[in-house]
Parts: structure tokens; C-alpha cells; sequence
């Protein structure tokens, strides 16, 4: 039982470092048609993300390769039940990594405002939909005992999910208005702060909004309630999200994306927490729900799985605090349009 622990917490956290990592790219795609003035602009937030975003979305494939080797089951069922959201938010990462890379290989403005157009639906379509699907597998999942979903893909769009859908996108947004305040200057820089301070009170009150609907939806609080001390999280998780404020008011843009960070992982670590030890309920019968214990792998697979991330995670981790040390300086006023996203 301790291995199957382990493994789901390791599976919270590297879905938390893929929205916290990946998180901003979907915010600035989604920002994109609205700060982007001109065709300058554009290419300053394109070329903020350039170097980064395919490197971020590496946790999302070992997120899913985790789930896929250490609880199979949760896997099949997961993929299945949910194969229409997630198609279509695979289909959105293809279209925007697409769109980067052909932007600028036409000078023609039709031909860029087409692929503007991909960024931008290419972005605020994962970042929604991962906030729907996550509110959708904290709520239950309508799926019997032989895994069959008996929903369609509007089955989702539930008000629970819905709202769970605008709070991560406004995270993320968030999390991608700061991220341009640090990499850019001038007329972007100054649009984006603003934004930042506006859109801060909005995304306060979504996140109330939905920590008194998870009481009502859900039953994340019940594991809070036995074990007092989890509120602690969600103390984090509070703390983040006000610090975003703190940090903006001081003009302290890195540490209010790190507060904003804190709040994206705090608020996935919430939710994980909460459902523990289930990975993947079932809305139709408790019985048919799937656990970190009735799902797993074997104990070897396991522990061979448990070696080597803890042999490869740390080299990955300072690999991409080093990309993002490199990257870390303001963008020329005048960024170059190379055939390259960044």
C-alpha cells in the first residue's frame, strides 16, 4: 500500500508541474489576439514561450506515461470514458505547436492571421478542457463496472465542470500575463501588468465560487475533514493566490508568477488530495471506483518505476531550471521573425 502511495502523489505532482510549466504557454495563447496590437507584439509573446513551451509539455507526456505503467487500469478506463475531451485536446496541442512553427514562414497577412487564429483556439482549448475534465473526475465519472461511460462528451459540460473549466483557464491566464510582464518590455509589458491587476479579483472569485460548489458537487472535503491538517494545502494554496496581488502591487512580476505557481499546484494538490485514495470515481456506484490500490501495477513494477525517477526527475528538473535561467532576459523591442517559434 505504501508504493501505490507513492505513486499517486507522484502522479498529482507531475500533473501539477505540467499545468504550472505548461500553464503560462496556454494563458498567453489564449491572451494572444487581445495583447497582440501589432504583428510585432505578436512575435514578442510568441518568441516569451518559444524556447519553453515544447519543453513544458514533456511533463504532460510522463504524466500520461505514469498513469499508463503504474495504474493501468485507471489508463484504460481513463481514456476511454474521456476519449472526446481528450482527443480534442490532443488535436489543440497539434494545432499549436503547428501554428508556431508556420506563422511566419508566409509574409502574408491572411496567411498569419489564419494561424493566429490556430494559436489562439490551440491554447484556451486545453487549458478549458483540463479544467472541465479534472472538475469532471473529482465530481465521478459516469462509468459502470465494466469501465463503459454512459455519457457523451456534453455529459461533462455539468455546471461543476463548467466552472472547474473557467477557474483553471483564468489560472492559467494569470499565469501567462505574468509570465509576459517578466519576459517582455514597452507596450506589451504594460498591457499585460494592467491585465494582471484586473484580472486578479475575477479569478479570486471564481476560486471561492468553487470551493463552496466542491462541497456540494464533490466529496473532496470529507478526507480534509478526517485529517485536519490537510487544510494546509489549501492555506498554500490561498496564500498563492493572494501573494499574486502582493507581489503585482510591489512590482515584483518573478515572485508573483511563483506566487501564482504556488496557486496552480496548490489548487491541482487540493483536488488530488481530496479524492484519495480514488484516482478515477465512478458518479453511478462508490463500488466501481477506481483506486491507487485496486488499479496498480505489481509491486515490482513499481519499485523498478520508483528507481528511476528518482534517478532521472532531479536531472530533468535542473535541465529545465536551466532553460529557463537562459531565457530569463527581457525580449528586444524588435524581435526577429525567424522561422523558428522562438
Amino acid at each position: 500500500m505504501v508504493l501505490e502511495s507513492i505513486w499517486f502523489f507522484l502522479w498529482a505532482l507531475l500533473w501539477a508541474i505540467f499545468f504550472m510549466t505548461d500553464g503560462f504557454d496556454f494563458g498567453i495563447g489564449t491572451l494572444y489576439p487581445f495583447l497582440g496590437k501589432t504583428d510585432k507584439d505578436k512575435n514578442m509573446m510568441i518568441q516569451s514561450i518559444g524556447p519553453l513551451w515544447d519543453g513544458n509539455e514533456v511533463w504532460l507526456i510522463t504524466a500520461g506515461g505514469v498513469t499508463f505503467a503504474a495504474f493501468p487500469i485507471v489508463y484504460s478506463v481513463m481514456f476511454s470514458t474521456l476519449y472526446s475531451a481528450l482527443m480534442l485536446i490532443l488535436f489543440a496541442l497539434i494545432l499549436r505547436g503547428v501554428s508556431f512553427e508556420f506563422r511566419n514562414k508566409v509574409d502574408n497577412p491572411h496567411w498569419k492571421k489564419t494561424w493566429d487564429t490556430c494559436i489562439f483556439i490551440g491554447s484556451v482549448t486545453p487549458a478549458f478542457l483540463f479544467g472541465v475534465t479534472f472538475s469532471n473526475i473529482f465530481k465521478g465519472i459516469p462509468f459502470n463496472a465494466d469501465g463503459e461511460y454512459l455519457g457523451t462528451l456534453f455529459t461533462l459540460f455539468n455546471p461543476y465542470g463548467l466552472l472547474g473549466g473557467l477557474l483553471f483557464l483564468l489560472l492559467f491566464v494569470m499565469h501567462g500575463a505574468l509570465w509576459l510582464g517578466i519576459r517582455t518590455k514597452g507596450d506589451i509589458y504594460n498591457r499585460a501588468f494592467s491585465l494582471a491587476g484586473k484580472l486578479w479579483p475575477i479569478l479570486i472569485i471564481c476560486a471561492v465560487v468553487f470551493l463552496i460548489a466542491t462541497k456540494f458537487y464533490t466529496n473532496l472535503y470529507d478526507n480534509y475533514i478526517t485529517h485536519p491538517a490537510l487544510f494546509l494545502i489549501l492555506l498554500a494554496t490561498v496564500i498563492g493566490l493572494f501573494g499574486i496581488k502582493y507581489f503585482l502591487v510591489k512590482k515584483f512580476l518573478f515572485k508573483a508568477w511563483f506566487s501564482s505557481s504556488l496557486g496552480i499546484v496548490g489548487t491541482t494538490f487540493f483536488g488530488v488530495t481530496g479524492l484519495y485514495p480514488n484516482m478515477f470515481p465512478s458518479s453511478i456506484n462508490p463500488a466501481y471506483n477506481l483506486t491507487a490500490h485496486n488499479a496498480s501495477s505489481s509491486p515490482l513494477t513499481l519499485k523498478i518505476m520508483l528507481v528511476v525517477v528518482i534517478l532521472f526527475i532531479p536531472i530533468v528538473l535542473v535541465y529545465q531550471v536551466w532553460v529557463y535561467k537562459m531565457f530569463s532576459d527581457k525580449i528586444p523591442d524588435h524581435p526577429s521573425e525567424s522561422d523558428e517559434a522562438y
